[in-house]
């Protein structure tokens, strides 16, 4: 048995210590947000928080982060009103939507650390998400409308 700590809740999970947390979070624990994409930590998709800092979920093994704060999209706020999400719906960032949870979940850690981020700083903390769609203007505008709402209290 293996004990995460999932948006705030402790799970045992009876697994192989080498399962992906992706495939924990989705199977086992029912916490689909977190997308499937790749399988090998490139496009984004799957990325969830650990201990705050953005985690490839798909290449992390299950064992590697027990005992750590994982927040996955839907822990992220109660009611969809974290400033990220805010700020995506403000600028209609979502296209199909399926690279969603893992730009946010990155856009957030950033803005965790930087409050007030310059078009290099989003760059490169969003260069691993992969958008098919290209939303990436928009989703630049987002981050900054959303380091705003944070710098405000909102």
């Amino acid at each position: 048995m293996i004990t995460l700590n999932v948006n705030g809740q402790s799970h045992s999970v009876d697994v192989p210590a080498d399962t992906p947390l992706l495939w924990v979070l989705r199977d086992t624990l029912g916490l689909t947000g977190t997308k499937f994409g790749c399988g090998q930590a490139l496009c984004g998709a799957c990325t969830v928080h650990v201990n705050g800092a953005a985690t490839r979920a798909c290449t992390t093994p299950v064992a590697a982060v027990a005992g750590s704060r994982i927040t996955t999209i839907e822990g992220l706020s109660q009611h969809s009103d974290h400033p990220v999400q805010k700020a995506w719906l403000e600028h209609d960032v979502p296209q199909c939507g399926y690279c969603q949870s893992g730009q946010i979940m990155s856009a957030a850690a950033l803005l965790s650390q930087n409050k007030n981020p310059s078009d290099a700083d989003i760059d490169a903390a969003m260069s691993g998400n992969i958008c098919r769609c290209g939303t990436y203007n928009d989703i630049r505008a987002a981050i900054h409308t959303a380091a705003g709402l944070m710098r405000k209290g909102g």
